[in-house]
């Protein structure tokens, strides 16, 4: 088992001398980051075999997962490492799990470990990098809209530009509250982002972070900070500002840039998180690429087993059921037949509310080898499934993929509503076709589905519920 050191301002120093030299850009590797979030992923850190490996919880859960090892040299082959990763992973009663990994890093994976693990990205969560010259200068017809800003600006405030200290911890925070007041959709990660502000502000220096204020008159109207990730990429970690003033987040964001050290090509300006709006503002910056960040989930037999049945029946490609294997399967909300330890039948759950909060089991990926079929096996998948989510769901729905899996779903008490549903999730839940996505339900409380046209779904936790004959 590795022992891991607890993230510590000395830790800087181990960090630098791993990343100055890597080709890594990824922002979840910039040592201010995981110093000012360690209090949500529970971040930590060892050498192992002359790579730098941090191993953190997924979403401050139980998961546990490991960024993308670096190497002392840039072009270190960390796969010669990955057995003793597994090691760890095992001690914990978990799957290996590498989260982070470049399409580099990807491939080079692939071909150490044929068949060995699943991998999925998430469009959410690529880093937005850009040529630091372009937002030092804006210069091109592509910029026109965001000089049209900072000329508005400008032209209209007396305004000043500052570099940022920790001195201006409590005027920035002011300006935060004040931001957040007008953004309550997300509580939780809003409050994180708060704890993580301030603890960036109280070791700035340590941290080697650099930032800018601008003023108007004596008003703190934004600010931002950051701090390198490697030799050449600088990331920016924070941006906040009052929008009432016009053009406002593109003049801090040009000043910055022009004040971040000449020796960055780039700029590393995070994920989106999937926020619509938030992603159309990064993308009309125009970014020289997108870092994407691939997960790597080591298969069980299990899993594997899972994955060659849905191939078999369904015919979809490796990467499709990765995605779902990495990211929906659970063995709480899996269903299966076995004959040794070859899956025969299966039935998966998962856990939606709809956009008034009506709490919905959806019924996904159904299948039978064909040798198997007419044997009551899915009959007994169903069986199972409904007596277990009727504890915890307000209606359970499906999408049949025929007429005949509609005659099947009716013997359990599933009707056909025509209401069409969607799914908020980076995965495809349907049929491919929207016109096709018409569900069946069946309703644990009367009227529950009423009013839902069409069901719109968004991912939720899922909560087991304990069964005698489990």
């Amino acid at each position: 088992m590795i022992k891991f050191n607890r993230i510590t301002v000395a830790s800087k120093e181990v960090f630098d001398r791993y990343m100055q030299h890597s080709d890594i850009r990824n922002c979840d590797m910039s040592f201010a980051n995981i110093f000012c979030w360690q209090e949500v992923y529970r971040s930590a850190w060892a050498e192992v075999e002359g790579f730098l490996v941090v191993r953190f919880h997924i979403d401050g859960g139980s998961k546990v997962a490991y960024m993308q090892p670096v190497g002392s040299k840039a072009d270190d082959d960390f796969t010669r490492i990955v057995p003793l990763l597994e090691e760890d992973a095992t001690s914990t009663g978990q799957p290996l799990r590498l989260a982070g990994l470049t399409d580099q890093a990807a491939e080079m994976l692939r071909r150490a470990f044929p068949d060995k693990f699943a991998y999925a990205d998430n469009r959410n969560f690529a880093d937005y990098i850009y040529n630091a010259d372009d937002l030092r200068n804006l210069t091109g017809r592509k910029y026109q809209p965001k000089r049209n800003h900072v000329n508005r600006f400008t032209n209209e405030y007396e305004y000043r530009y500052e570099p940022l200290t920790a001195a201006h911890k409590d005027e920035c925070m002011r300006l935060e509250a004040e931001w957040r007041k007008s953004h309550t959709e997300n509580r939780q990660s809003i409050t994180a982002e708060q704890h993580a502000m301030l603890r960036g502000f109280d070791h700035f220096d340590a941290l080697g972070l650099l930032g800018g204020a601008l003023y108007i008159g004596d008003r703190l109207v934004a600010f931002t900070y950051g701090s390198p990730i490697n030799g050449e990429t600088f990331d920016t970690h924070m941006e906040k500002a009052d929008t009432s003033y016009d053009g406002v987040f593109a003049v801090i964001n040009m000043l910055f840039a022009r004040h971040i050290p000449d020796q960055f090509r780039y700029i590393n300006r995070e994920e989106d998180m999937g926020i619509e709006g938030l992603r159309q503002s990064k993308l009309s910056y125009h970014p020289a690429m997108l870092g994407n960040k691939t997960t790597a989930v080591v298969l069980d037999k299990d899993k594997l087993s899972i994955k060659q049945l849905w191939q078999d029946v369904f015919g979809d490609d490796g990467a499709f059921i990765d995605k779902f294997l990495i990211n929906y399967h659970t063995h709480a909300n899996t269903f299966t037949v076995k004959d040794g330890e070859r899956t025969v039948s299966m039935l998966h759950v998962v856990h939606f509310r709809s956009e008034t909060g009506i709490r919905i089991a959806y019924i996904y990926a159904v299948a039978t080898a064909a040798e198997y079929r007419c044997r009551g096996y899915a009959t007994q998948l169903m069986n199972e499934a409904l007596a277990k989510i009727r504890h915890n769901s307000d209606a359970a729905v499906l999408i049949p993929s025929d007429e005949a899996a509609e005659r099947f779903y009716r013997h359990f008490g599933f009707e056909k509503s025509g209401q069409h549903v969607t799914f908020d999730t980076d995965f495809d839940f349907g049929t491919g076709d929207p016109e096709r996505d018409v569900i069946m339900s069946l309703e644990f409380h009367p009227t529950a589905l009423r009013n839902e046209e069409p069901l719109h779904l968004s991912k939720a936790e899922f909560t087991a519920v304990p069964q005698d004959n489990k």
